[in-house]
């Protein structure tokens, strides 16, 4: 048994509360009676509330099950449907036009568009990666991903290739003309480069010396004037370093004794709480927000052993130079973070209320993550996050506008209880629920005076848009869903509505992730459309993935697009509820069906086994062609909405579906061979793990909103109980 403290009515974890007493409370101007009591007044009164928004979602998606059971086999008629989804309260009414009032809102966020990446704070290692991965190599990023080719002779494999590195280093002065380019010449042709009369000089091969055709985009230098250590220039709103070193291993041979290029990359990172995260009682929730106050202290560190050597990574320092006059200049060293805090669904068992039951986790990572980051506020910090003031928490999985209401009210009670100034707790919008999506501009609304991100995600929003229309009819395979009408509308229906509420220069708009993090050549291809379609972030699944999108923030203004995207219409909400379904179920033949049936399954299965014996939240999983790709939540309820929404159309059966299940966990077996602590499902199959993913979609369609936390944390807490 778990021990426990009574404490204003709350039955709490013994070592959660003793983190909160010994770690989290000192230095944080807040009294311990006051904490305590704000806690147990919040669950008692806002509890309740949280507990009618999830009825809601329940009773009207047995509302749109009717409709749909009543038509079976009609063709669906489009305006008799939304006219249905208007007087059930599903669709509300748009109101007048508004702008944003957010304010103080930090740099990164309001004037500097790129890269934003999402890891697990639980994992202190990928955590410290991510805030460190402001500023990258461009070179490393380059030389050791399949960006530059591996061909006639420019391998990765073995020691250093020097084919390979002047691929790199060519690469790299092509991309420093693209956004930099120089009044006469090319920096392929430089052979120094110094600060004279307060603006860079570049001396060419042939004598010439010559400057930028902006000379605005040089900010300044490190070292002297006349032999800098550094050149600091910035474009679009990101900073690149030129690191020159004539000693270094690339410098020696480089004439203009250039070492590496350095971008500034994840301008922001979303520590994440949920989606990525396997937290399903005190034990992990304590890792969780130990993690998040060491980060918001500057004190988080993480020792590894790697070469035989072990490894202390700790926090960057911000980063010093001199201006252009030869004037101290500090740019900051660290990834400005967010705090994902968990959705409204899920109680947790680390504290209970009055009545013995779990409390909502939303309110519990509410009040917990936002006392870790107050210590920033107040500067108990040795690395500073948020210069503006703010604590900036994302808040997923939000259906329609009370439940953003719902967040608002929370965070405002947060706030009182904590001491902080009205607003200090911003708020982040995840646009990947459906009923969100058609009423974003309201959602929006209840949150303008704090609003600071929205965006789009296609795994969630497609879990939601499949258990949303489970009884219209069979959806078309996974591969057929991009092409679908809704997707592209989605995609510019946010960026619309972002734009027309005034978010550009005081919140970031959104777009999704690049799921395969060993890609990086189709990711440098296919990844700038997201910049295109006006959005000033995109997701990454790496340090390596955020330095090379932010290239493509380089090579768009997205600024000056956001300008002119808002000049067209609007996307047409008649296309955002365009149900993706098959138009003849009987035209796929069974290799297709057998195809998405492995697929789906081999997707959830290496996914699940890692969650359920492991506790990991967030995978690269091989697929059933051995490509990794990232895997969360959002894939998984993605993958197993698919597979309850055929099985119950009878397009595959149950014998069916268990027999892939039990064929790719083979599979998912051998792909895991080489791991120790894995636990193989077959021969026996089993296992909680195997019984978990099956049930994910045998039990799918019962699911709330088509989520896989309730079973996940139910199975993952027997897994910890038979240890």
């Amino acid at each position: 048994m778990t021990e426990t403290i009574k404490c204003h009515g709350l039955t709490i974890d013994a070592d959660l509360y003793n983190l909160v007493e010994q770690e989290m409370l000192p230095d944080s101007k807040v009294d311990s009676d006051v904490f305590w009591q704000g806690m147990s007044t919040l669950i008692e009164e806002l509890g309740p509330q949280n507990a009618a928004l999830l009825a809601q979602r329940d009773h009207l998606q047995a509302q749109i099950d009717d409709y749909h059971q009543a038509r079976s086999g009609q063709p669906h008629d489009a305006d008799s449907y939304q006219h249905f989804l208007r007087e059930i309260g599903y669709l509300v009414a748009e109101g007048a036009d508004f702008q944003v009032q957010t304010e103080q809102v930090d740099e990164e966020i309001a004037k500097q568009a790129g890269p934003q990446l999402v890891v697990p704070v639980k994992n202190a290692r990928f955590a410290l990666n991510a805030v460190n991965a402001r500023w990258g190599s461009l070179y490393d990023a380059l030389y050791g991903t399949d960006a530059i080719p591996e061909e006639e002779g420019a391998e990765r494999s073995g020691a250093f290739n020097p084919v390979r590195g002047q691929r790199v280093t060519a690469y790299g002065r092509q991309f420093l003309d693209q956004v930099a380019p120089l009044v006469a010449g090319s920096h392929a042709q430089a052979l120094t480069y110094q600060i004279v009369d307060q603006e860079l000089a570049v001396t060419l091969k042939n004598g010439d010396v010559v400057q930028l055709q902006d000379t605005l985009l040089c900010r300044g230098f490190r070292g002297t004037a006349d032999a800098p250590e550094a050149i600091l220039l910035c474009h679009h709103g990101l900073h690149i370093e030129l690191l020159i070193d004539r000693a270094g291993f690339i410098g020696k041979d480089d004439p203009a004794g250039i070492q590496d290029i350095i971008v500034e990359a994840a301008v922001s990172t979303i520590m994440d709480c949920e989606d990525s995260v396997a937290a399903v009682d005190a034990e992990d929730k304590i890792e969780v927000y130990r993690n998040w106050l060491g980060l918001m202290q500057g004190t988080l560190e993480e020792s590894f052993v790697k070469g035989g050597k072990t490894i202390t990574r700790s926090m960057n320092p911000d980063r010093e130079y001199c201006d252009k006059r030869g004037q101290a200049l500090t740019l900051h060293g660290r990834s400005l973070l967010f705090i994902r805090n968990v959705g409204h669904l899920m109680t947790n068992p680390a504290i209970l209320d009055a009545s013995g039951q779990e409390v909502p986790e939303g309110i519990l990572d509410a009040m917990m993550t936002a006392l870790a980051a107050k210590h920033d506020l107040l500067g108990n910090t040795q690395r500073k996050n948020s210069r503006a003031g703010n604590i900036n928490i994302v808040k997923p999985k939000m259906h329609g506008p009370e439940e953003v209401a719902f967040t608002v009210t929370l965070f405002e009670r947060v706030e009182q209880i904590l001491g902080l100034a009205r607003n200090t707790i911003k708020v982040g919008i995840m646009d990947e629920e459906r009923r969100t999506t058609v009423n974003l501009k309201e959602c929006i609304r209840q949150a303008k005076e704090r609003v600071v991100f929205i965006n789009t995600g296609f795994l969630d929003r497609t879990g939601d848009e499949i258990h949303t229309s489970m009884l219209a009819g069979p959806f078309v395979p996974k591969t057929q869903m991009k092409q679908a009408a809704w997707i592209r509308a989605y995609e510019d229906w946010n960026v619309d509505i972002g734009i027309e509420c005034g978010l550009p220069g005081k919140a970031q708009i959104g777009k999704g992730m690049w799921a395969m993090p060993d890609e990086m050549a189709a990711m440098l291809e296919q990844k700038i459309a997201h910049p295109k379609a006006g959005a000033s972030t995109a997701w990454v699944p790496s340090p390596n993935g955020a330095i090379l999108h932010a290239t493509h923030y380089h090579f768009v203004d997205v600024f000056a697009q956001q300008k002119t995207l808002a000049e067209r219409p609007r996307a047409a909400l008649k296309d955002l509820l365009t149900l993706p379904l098959m138009t003849d179920p009987h035209a796929l033949s069974e290799e297709e069906i057998q195809f998405e049936l492995d697929n789906n399954a081999q997707g959830i299965l290496g996914y699940v086994v890692r969650w359920i014996d492991q506790g990991v939240g967030c995978s690269k999983v091989p697929d059933i062609h051995n490509v990794g790709l990232m895997e969360d939540r959002a894939t998984l309820r993605i993958s197993s909405q698919y597979l309850a929404n055929w099985l119950h159309h009878g397009i595959c059966s149950e014998e069916q579906v268990m027999a892939s299940f039990k064929r790719m966990a083979q599979i998912v077996d051998q792909q895991n061979a080489a791991d120790p602590n894995y636990i193989a499902m077959a021969p026996n199959f089993d296992g909680i793990a195997f019984k978990t993913a099956c049930d994910l979609v045998l039990q799918g369609k019962a699911q709330p909103n088509g989520y896989t936390e309730p079973l996940l944390h139910q199975r993952r807490q027997a897994f910890k109980a038979q240890r």
